[in-house]
């Protein structure tokens, strides 16, 4: 166990050193402790007992605290007014996904019913914007491809969530006495519109509060960080009391609180750069401890076949298809389009409803979203920090093929 325990804080303190010069190169973050906790559960150097338990324990806490902070830090009037991109994106580009995705599910899984099949690829839809980090921090690509990149990862989870919830209660009711399908129809739209329901009024009444608090001057930006996690424990707890769903009412909670205080609350983007990154970090570590040598022990071809097709057809086809008629070229089209990797959300999206919902249908889900994060890890890791350099390059160079063009037309003229 000591040993175990030594082994990972060597990599942390390692890792913490080399970030910068490790950012630039296809190493990531999630690479490292997604692979640091499977060969330390290889090596059987810690034993966390109960694994699902653990690592459900961990996973609610992140999915909280990472819902709220990622919702919280979306300006909603600033993205509408200024870029039509993500909008798109989230709005068209994600249904798409879920529908294209559970169009090539059924080719792959075709004894399961059509509700796994739509649950599968609504999980798979959101992206991590943690694994995608070399591409959003890259000032060679464009600016509006990274703001349009990380708005959609911050934003497609908590809006992914309601229809994985939904679908969730469809397979649960199929798998259940039919005597019991109303009652699956009202829990699970009971989740949703409570939750809904309970994050506005916290996030609103929090925001207003804190705006208060910071105009008299009774409190400090330190006190105001843990109130803010406070706050993400309390809608959560406050949703699930009511028979909401406590994840959508954080995620909820961080939009409206986000909306009210519009960038006063320096802690939010504080705490996703530092503090934040440790529980990420943790996250992966204890999903390969925890989950990933089961999930590759039962990796079969079609689970792999429609992993592959998620990543490389799928969301590229979506996000494709959400862009046309906007000002992206085709190359960005496509580049926007692959840079979709699966991460955290997926990871504890599937446990979650696998725990609390799915019973016996949770042990496929678990395992094809599982392989789907090591598969996406590894696979976009890979290529971020290449393809992002290419791609800056790419539009740079067009950029000044355009200008001479159209001096070239002017001195014509």
């Amino acid at each position: 166990m000591e040993i175990g325990l030594l082994i990972l804080l060597f990599s942390v303190s390692a890792y913490s050193m080399l970030a910068k010069k490790l950012s630039t190169t296809i190493i990531t973050a999630p690479m490292v402790f997604l692979g640091m906790g499977f060969i330390i559960s290889q090596f059987e150097l810690i034993n966390i007992g109960n694994a699902h338990e653990t690592v459900y324990l961990i996973a609610e806490i992140s999915l909280v605290v990472l819902l709220f902070l990622d919702a919280s830090q979306i300006n909603l009037r600033r993205l509408k007014r200024q870029n039509t991109w993500p909008l798109r994106m989230l709005l068209i580009g994600l249904p798409l996904s879920i529908l294209i995705g559970t169009g090539f599910a059924y080719l792959f899984f075709p004894e399961w019913p059509w509700s796994m099949l739509a649950l599968i690829a609504a999980i798979l839809a959101p992206t991590d914007a943690a694994l995608g980090q070399a591409v959003v921090s890259n000032e060679s690509v464009p600016i509006n491809e990274r703001q349009s990149l990380s708005v959609e990862s911050g934003l497609n989870d908590g809006l992914a969530l309601p229809i994985i919830l939904f679908f969730a209660s469809i397979v649960a009711m199929s798998a259940g006495p039919e005597k019991n399908e109303m009652s699956w129809l009202a829990f699970g739209f009971s989740q949703i519109f409570v939750g809904i329901l309970v994050g506005i009024l916290m996030g609103w009444s929090s925001g207003r509060l804190f705006l208060y608090v910071e105009s008299k001057n009774i409190s400090s930006s330190v006190y105001e960080g843990i109130g803010v996690l406070a706050l993400t424990g309390t809608s959560y707890l406050m949703a699930s009391l009511l028979g909401g769903n406590g994840f959508i009412s954080a995620f909820i909670a961080g939009l409206a609180f986000g909306h009210i205080v519009k960038g006063h609350c320096r802690f939010i983007y504080q705490f996703t750069e530092s503090e934040g990154q440790i529980l990420i970090w943790t996250s992966f570590v204890i999903i390969g401890l925890g989950l990933l040598p089961s999930a590759i022990e039962h990796l079969t071809l079609p689970i792999a076949g429609y992993i592959l097709v998620s990543i490389f057809i799928v969301r590229p086809l979506a996000i494709y298809l959400s862009l046309i008629g906007t000002k992206a070229k085709m190359l960005t089209r496509v580049f926007m389009g692959f840079f979709g990797p699966r991460g955290l959300a997926t990871a504890l999206f599937a446990l979650i409803i696998s725990k609390d919902i799915l019973g016996d249908y949770g042990h496929s889900i678990l395992i094809v979203a599982i392989n789907a994060v090591w598969m996406s890890t590894l696979i976009h890791g890979i290529s971020a920090a290449p393809m992002a350099n290419w791609y800056g390059a790419k539009v740079k160079l067009l950029k000044i093929k355009s200008r001479k063009f159209s001096k070239l037309k002017t001195i014509i003229k």
